[in-house]
């Protein structure tokens, strides 16, 4: 992958139009629960400052607002933030929701107790600046921690599906390295924090058909209007086809409904001399 600033620069334009395509926040509401799970583990105190970073439409600011926590999220999208601020605004929780990039973070050192992010921070293109920039942020007793998908989960193998279809820019790393124990240790451990990850799962339901969900993703999920809108036909077919065939493959709900379990890697980072 060419890395010179205006390439970059291109590329996070693409990747900001796609993740603003859609509607994400339709997406978003099937792993709420999900988000409420992962900010219930990390136990918030009221007054932690905490940032959520690639924060979507909120699924981690507005439960941890709920805590007590200071909340400031930042992503690329500003219509997810749009959405975000109405969840806040609805719940009357007072979270700033600001435009703000994972690999260059608009923050002091050492400004936040806890940095989060859940499948987001991840499809950065530049793994090691964001590793460092989370870190960075994040005091030297606090603690970062991550939701990444897994290669080998039910996202992972759908993101390979379509990377079949669609390739990556060259050279780009896959965003499911985030998934993988020992690359995220590594990635941290060059940095002289140290992570520790635990398995946890999404699961998905769905109230109709493994051929509507994949209609579902493709008519709201921007990443998947993308990749369909660089096919023609007969490519369509056979992307839905193979996506389709992997829902059905994991469903595990009753007829006419789509239950599926999807793995992430739930990710704990803090300096050495501040773990037990």
């Amino acid at each position: 992958m060419q890395t010179g600033p205006a390439h970059i620069d291109q590329l996070k334009q693409q990747m900001k139009a796609t993740w603003m395509a859609g509607d994400f926040g339709r997406i978003a509401k099937y792993t709420e629960a999900e988000g409420e799970r992962f900010i219930e583990r990390l136990h918030i105190q009221p007054g932690v400052e905490l940032l959520d970073i690639a924060c979507g439409t909120g699924n981690l600011s507005i439960p941890a607002a709920r805590n007590g926590a200071n909340v400031i999220g930042v992503d690329i999208a500003t219509n997810l933030l749009d959405q975000a601020r109405v969840r806040a605004s609805t719940e009357g929780l007072k979270v700033e929701f600001r435009v703000g990039d994972a690999e260059l973070l608009p923050f002091q050192n050492g400004q936040f107790d806890v940095v989060v992010s859940m499948f987001g921070a991840m499809f950065a293109p530049r793994p090691d600046l964001v590793a460092s920039e989370l870190v960075r942020v994040c005091r030297p007793a606090g603690t970062v921690a991550m939701a990444n998908w897994t290669p080998e989960g039910f996202v992972g193998k759908s993101l390979a599906i379509t990377s079949r279809f669609v390739p990556p820019p060259d050279g780009l790393e896959s965003p499911v390295l985030w998934g993988k124990d020992e690359v995220v240790k590594e990635r941290f451990a060059r940095l002289g924090w140290r992570a520790e990850v635990t398995r946890a799962h999404v699961e998905f339901k769905y109230p109709f058909g493994e051929a509507s969900v994949v209609q579902f993703f493709r008519q709201y999920f921007g990443p998947t209007q993308a990749a369909f809108s660089r096919l023609d036909e007969a490519g369509k077919a056979a992307l839905a086809a193979d996506l389709e065939k992997l829902w059905v493959e994991h469903n595990e709900g009753p007829p006419n409904e789509t239950h599926v379990k999807a793995e992430y890697l739930d990710v704990r980072v803090a300096r050495p001399e501040h773990t037990s």
